[in-house]
């Protein structure tokens, strides 16, 4: 949900700063409304101190408003599980160690078979190794 809301804001701020890099917009807006910085800010804080007084002042659309975003925040989990599944079925390798057919490696053909027995003795993953956690050095000391 604050994905959105992030993103929303940054795409706001493009919008209202693409203009200063076209010159024809200059012209457009000299005779529009004007904005004042100190204004914008002090209009943004009573903005703000009046949406946390409405917690004070009425508890139950707080209450309300934690459930429905608490709610939302599930219903985007899921979401986010059913698209991890669906991409993993749609890219997932069946076999890590066979190579792909559909892929066209080029005309070079190998000569040298050393490498052969080093590659057969390589260990392959099916999946990405994840580091382990490090041991306290100096718990390994005191032992």
């Amino acid at each position: 949900m604050w994905f959105f809301v992030k993103a929303a804001f940054w795409f706001s701020l493009v919008l209202v700063l693409l203009p200063f890099l076209d010159p024809s917009s200059t012209e457009k807006l000299q005779h529009g409304p004007k904005v004042e910085i100190g204004d914008t800010f002090s209009a943004a804080s009573e903005a703000f101190q009046y949406v946390s007084a409405i917690c004070i002042q009425k508890p139950d659309v707080c209450e309300k408003g934690a459930e429905t975003f608490v709610a939302l925040g599930h219903r985007a989990r899921e979401g986010a599980r059913i698209a991890y599944e669906f991409l993993d079925t749609q890219f997932a390798e069946t076999d890590a160690g066979a190579p792909d057919a559909k892929i066209m490696t080029g005309t070079v053909t190998p000569t040298d078979t050393s490498h052969d027995e080093a590659n057969d003795n390589a260990q392959t993953f099916k999946r990405t190794p994840v580091p382990e956690k490090r041991l306290d050095p100096r718990a390994a000391v005191a032992q």
